[in-house]
């Protein structure tokens, strides 16, 4: 048995969404008595990174034509390099797109979304989200291999140093019959998918000029913002920040939602967070059943008072 993680980048930078992959890995090789080869592309990031949560063996791949992501130019790349007959992968929008064509071209099963660690090594066992996050279900691979994505924030990044080497693999994927219309950028903005703590708001904030005081609660909470689908459908804020079935799901340890009523396809995006807090001043909005605590009030007192009570609490 050999375990391989495939160690997503942005531009080069490695993502906290490889190191949770990598401590992923590195849990499986623990309990079968294997080591870790974690595989990147054209990072510039120092493999140092990937030793620091549990990879032994690092492989770049150095090629010119990956520049431009392909989910299956990627895949193509990484079937002549993973050799392991499990393999991870983070559940990021670009890695949940080449493991299904890895999967079909190594023969594999697939098992998405994974939420811990395998209950069982053979046959590959492990408990994921289903039902658009509404449910769990063990699910079991059989055959020659598995390919499993990990649920960003479900895991976690857990630092475990070993001693590791790096190799350089040159190759040259075919990649010229893909046209990139819209891709991922690494920016300033902390991304929501990673984000631990996500403030997010809806129509209950009556218009986008009112906005300021979810930012000030988030950047105070070192947070993401996020909203609900009517809100970006109307230009509030942008579609990057949709969270629910349609739109981005997330799962951080602190999701705190004002003036959303939470419906249930926003909440199939977000019910995964670890503790929700729902402020809203409808005590009948449904959202109050899915929260951990819930706030019963007017947004525009309460989330001020809020920012200014953390405000003090921080010194």
């Amino acid at each position: 048995m050999s375990i391989f993680v495939y160690a997503e980048n942005i531009n080069g930078v490695y993502k906290k969404a490889a190191f949770e992959a990598v401590s992923y890995a590195k849990a499986i090789a623990d309990a079968a008595g294997e080591s870790v080869t974690a595989i990147s592309i054209n990072p510039t990031d120092s493999s140092d990174l990937l030793y620091k949560y549990g990879a032994t063996n690092v492989i770049n791949i150095k090629d010119e034509g990956l520049k431009n992501f392909s989910a299956k130019a990627y895949a193509q790349a990484l079937h002549e390099v993973a050799n392991g007959n499990i393999i991870v992968f983070p559940h990021t929008t670009d890695a949940s797109s080449v493991a299904p064509m890895l999967s079909v071209s190594k023969n594999y099963a697939l098992i998405t979304n994974a939420l811990a660690a395998p209950e069982n090594l053979a046959p590959f066992t492990v408990k994921r989200k289903a039902f658009s996050g509404k449910g769990y279900m063990h699910a079991k691979a059989e055959g020659n291999g598995v390919i499993v994505t990990v649920s960003q924030n479900a895991f976690g990044a857990k630092e475990n140093s070993v001693s590791g080497s790096e190799e350089i693999r040159n190759l040259s994927v075919a990649n010229e019959d893909t046209k990139v219309l819209s891709h991922e950028q690494s920016s300033g903005k902390l991304d929501l998918k990673e984000a631990e703590i996500v403030v997010s708001a809806g129509r209950g904030m009556k218009g986008p000029e009112n906005w300021g005081m979810v930012e000030n609660l988030a950047n105070l909470l070192g947070a993401a913002t996020a909203c609900s689908k009517p809100v970006s459908d109307i230009g509030w804020r942008p579609h990057s920040e949709h969270v629910g079935q349609t739109g981005k799901a997330i799962v951080p340890n602190l999701y705190i939602a004002i003036g959303i009523s939470g419906a249930i396809q926003h909440l199939a995006g977000v019910n995964s967070s670890k503790t929700i807090v729902v402020i809203n001043s409808d005590p009948e909005a449904p959202f109050f059943k899915s929260a951990d605590y819930g706030v019963v009030g007017d947004a525009f007192q309460i989330v001020p008072a809020l920012t200014e009570k953390i405000k003090a609490l921080k010194g």
